[in-house]
């Protein structure tokens, strides 16, 4: 089975998905195409890194996952491979893997530089299609990463600044938004674990979670716990905690951007 999937920002109105899938078809006819998603939003790495950690688990091993939001196409940045936990990832080396190598179980690490396997005519603006896209459908096809370039070592990447949850001088957790669905859901960066132990102290006591001058007390365990059109928090797919609406926009119904601040407190 030689599975490759997509993530991009490429959107779906231009011919650009389209493209890269004629060329990976070209090399390896056999290659079975999933699109995780391509609506990031445009140059948003850290909202693909997020996605790109969520998803690539629920793929056999043995995947390759091309990852391209890529705003340096053309310049001096790097484009890479990583084999790790069975699974193969190829990203412009701008920290968008960054989740991926802090998870450890890194096989080996190759910068993508061997022409033979690049399209022979090579634009400036869409290296997706003339270098990501044959490179992917080679290794789909057998070939070894370490024959698509020159292996590096993992201090050599392009580490990406992700904002973390903190506690703040107030005992606070402070997360933000750093994505929002199709759905308006409001995606943080605090995922079940980090809520767990910030709870954990004080057994018994319900989280309350404030974003701008709204509050919302306790988790849900479904969307359906909360009235139509009322907010919710939830942990959501993801493992992150989520606000939403019932059957609603989390974004319209607060106004909300991704970057936004998201605090909790302990209540009784």
């Amino acid at each position: 089975m030689s599975i490759i999937t997509l993530l991009t920002d490429f959107g779906l109105n231009d011919e650009y998905v389209g493209t890269v899938k004629g060329v990976i078809l070209s090399v390896n006819p056999f290659a079975i195409i999933i699109d995780i998603t391509h609506n990031i939003d445009p140059h948003d790495i850290i909202q693909a890194a997020f996605t790109i950690k969520s998803s690539y688990k629920f793929f056999p091993k043995g995947t390759v996952h091309v990852v391209i939001v890529d705003p340096g196409v053309g310049g001096n940045r790097a484009i890479i491979a990583i084999e790790m936990a069975g699974h193969i990832f190829i990203a412009p080396d701008n920290g968008i893997l960054t989740l991926l190598v802090e998870e450890g179980n890194i096989v080996e690490i190759i910068r993508v530089d061997n022409k033979k396997f690049f399209l022979k005519s090579i634009s400036q603006t869409f290296h997706g299609r003339d270098i990501f896209a044959p490179v992917s459908a080679h290794i789909s096809s057998g070939t070894k990463i370490n024959n698509i370039g020159t292996p590096i070592n993992k201090n050599e990447l392009v580490k990406l600044s992700i904002p973390e949850p903190g506690i703040s001088n107030k005992g606070e957790l402070v997360g933000a938004i750093i994505s929002i669905d199709h759905f308006g859901n409001l995606i943080t960066n605090i995922d079940s674990n980090c809520l767990r132990n910030f709870c954990r102290p004080d057994a018994g006591k319900k989280p309350e979670i404030r974003i701008g001058n709204s509050k919302i007390t306790d988790l849900s365990k479904s969307y359906e716990d909360s009235g139509s059109n009322s907010p919710l928090v939830i942990i959501g797919s993801r493992g992150y905690l989520e606000i939403a609406i019932n059957c609603g926009s989390a974004k319209d119904y607060f106004k909300a951007e991704k970057g936004d601040t998201i605090t909790v407190n302990l209540s009784d």
